[in-house]
């Protein structure tokens, strides 16, 4: 059975304090997992089952940020793009963090190896 995990990419090249970095990292993977959840419930399910594997990982550069979410949505892997509201420390619109799958290990770290634990 091939290892699971859900991979949660973090901007640090914008001012955000903890408790809303920690906000951003829970946007990401309730709805990366909800897009798991439609395309492939099966997924969803045995990552529940299996303990919800996550890592947080870090990046300063939003263009490479969106080219991930763009290579990962041209595989077919599900992920989610967050947009802040802006109603607190950011101004609206502005994209905070990156979530990939739950999906196969192997598949999410083809394109994420390179980045850094948070």
């Amino acid at each position: 059975m091939e290892e699971l995990k859900q991979v949660i990419i973090i901007r640090t090249d914008i001012e955000m304090g903890k408790g809303k970095m920690a906000a951003q990292v829970a946007h990401a993977s309730l709805m990366s997992y909800l897009e798991t959840d439609k395309s492939n419930k099966a997924i969803a399910e045995q990552w529940l089952r299996n303990g919800e594997k996550k890592i947080v990982l870090k990046i300063d550069d939003p263009d490479k940020m969106k080219r991930l979410f763009d290579a990962f949505k041209y595989k077919g892997i599900p992920c989610a793009l967050v947009s802040d509201a802006g109603l607190t420390q950011l101004p609206p619109g502005t994209k905070t963090a990156l979530g990939i799958g739950p999906w196969s290990s192997s598949e999410i770290d083809a394109f994420t190896s390179a980045l850094k634990l948070l």
